[in-house]
């Protein structure tokens, strides 16, 4: 591996953890549930950007590709539902803070 193709990964690598960090960041401390949505869509293109960069690395961008692709599907889905749960929660407490959502039974 030469200096260019080393300079390169290390450069990725801190991008998708810096990324990472602050996703995770934002998912422990935030109250709301539209900033848990985005903090999660950041989280999820932080590992998608880790695959990318693996599959180049390892030169193998087919495999790279498949694996973004269903994770692309996945990451859909799971955002589609949380939506519905989201709009759902504030229809039934008026707010978007967490916190008010243990007063719900069930």
């Amino acid at each position: 591996m030469n200096g260019d193709m080393s300079m390169f990964l290390w450069l990725g690598l801190m991008v998708a953890a810096l990324t990472a960090v602050a996703s995770a960041y934002c998912l422990l401390v935030s109250r709301n549930l539209i900033r848990l949505l985005i903090a999660l869509e950041l989280l999820i293109k932080a590992v998608t950007f880790l695959i990318a960069l693996g599959g180049y690395v390892t030169n193998q961008m087919a495999l790279a590709q498949s694996f973004i692709i269903t994770l692309i599907v996945i990451e859909v889905v799971v955002i589609a539902v949380a939506a519905g749960i989201v709009i759902g929660a504030h229809g039934h407490n008026g707010s978007l803070d967490v916190r008010k959502l243990q007063n719900l039974k069930g």
